[in-house]
């Protein structure tokens, strides 16, 4: 079976939910063919400038992401007030279709997702699409006509589609897909030692995504610097050399470590007590997967500020909006086991670690999945 795996390089999440999808398939026997629409089927340049502004949106003015997050969210995906960004690259889509005749195509970002639905508006016949929701909402944007079936975070996701006019049968609630380690159990006391972290002291594992700078963890250093109890911080900075630079520099004298980009995040949040980060979609499925209770802080305004919304209503999350919170949270996280408890109790309800695999089931079989 051929499959073709539509993604784009906006935020790390969309890129990580296809590899591991690439991965499940491929472990099925299938043919896979990953594409990143923007830089493949429209132009590097573009995928390279636009990637830069949506960077500097959410780095230097958020607020205007999150208004155009939700003026997106109120029009339909074939708006004409899109000015036709719903077909950014659907000609040079058509022709791999035509070259590669997959059986099934799987979307992870939403303009792909509307790129395929315009051509299932000229077409007579296109491969099956399955289009896989990244993030813990239901955004108007990624809703379009002749999408055949939804692959979303959480029951309440669901519902929200089902809400918005997609028919129930369409809507399969799977999670968001994860590599396989997530769907292991990894022993904390190992994965201290692997990490030469001490079993005495709690440990607070804190994450911004792959690019340190769009989130506030000059915040979490200092309010971990200035904690009195013990506390052993690891703090990831992603791929931002300066920032880690930084964040060394608030650290120093403390127990708090500060390392770059990190491949072993399933050993990182085994071995942690807390997780305290922003509300990434990648980062919430792979701290439920996990079982880690979160503090959420620095989310940006658009989806991580729903993703957000999402955690606190499930009882899966603390989140904090200012810095006094970000304190005083934290300090109750640490000194309070039963919260934390509480915490992974609702994380057991909701989590899906099988994700991967549930989407892989559902494509492959061609039949959808009970909720």
């Amino acid at each position: 079976m051929r499959i073709l795996i539509l993604t784009a390089s906006y935020g790390s999440g969309h890129n990580e939910a296809a590899r591991s999808l690439a991965a499940g398939f491929a472990a099925r026997g299938a043919t896979v063919t990953v594409v990143d629409h923007f830089r493949e089927l429209v132009h590097p340049l573009f995928e390279r400038l636009s990637r830069e502004l949506y960077m500097t949106l959410l780095r230097r003015a958020p607020v205007a992401w999150g208004a155009a997050y939700a003026l997106g969210d109120w029009m339909p995906s074939d708006s004409p007030l899109t000015f036709g960004a719903t077909r950014v690259g659907a000609g040079r889509l058509a022709t791999l279709l035509d070259a590669l005749t997959p059986d099934a195509v799987v979307s992870v970002h939403a303009t792909p997702a509307a790129a395929m639905s315009a051509l299932a508006a000229e077409r007579p016949r296109l491969p099956p699409h399955t289009t896989v929701v990244t993030d813990f909402v239901a955004h108007n944007q990624w809703i379009a006509r002749g999408i055949d079936r939804y692959c979303v975070a959480a029951e309440e996701v669901g519902h929200e589609f089902v809400a918005r006019g997609i028919p129930r049968e369409r809507v399969i609630v799977t999670g968001v897909p994860l590599r396989p380690e997530f769907e292991t159990t990894v022993d904390p006391a190992a994965a201290r030692r692997t990490l030469e972290l001490r079993a005495d002291a709690p440990v607070v594992l804190v994450m911004a995504g792959s690019y340190g700078t769009v989130g506030r963890l000059p915040d979490v250093a200092r309010a971990l610097a200035h904690r009195r109890a013990p506390v052993q911080g690891v703090i990831v900075a992603g791929h931002d050399v300066e920032l880690a630079a930084r964040l060394q520099r608030l650290t120093a004298g403390t127990g708090t470590r500060v390392i770059g980009y990190a491949s072993g995040v399933r050993t990182l949040m085994a071995a942690a007590d807390l997780l305290v980060t922003k509300a990434g979609g990648m980062t919430l499925a792979e701290a439920m997967a996990a079982e880690l209770p979160m503090l959420l802080y620095g989310s940006l305004a658009g989806q991580e500020r729903r993703n957000e919304r999402f955690a606190a209503r499930a009882g899966v999350a603390l989140a904090a909006r200012s810095r006094r919170e970000l304190g005083r949270l934290l300090e109750r996280a640490l000194t309070e086991p039963e919260l934390l408890e509480h915490l992974r109790e609702n994380i057991r309800r909701v989590r899906r670690p099988d994700a991967t695999r549930r989407i892989v089931d559902a494509v492959l079989s061609g039949r959808e999945l009970p909720a």
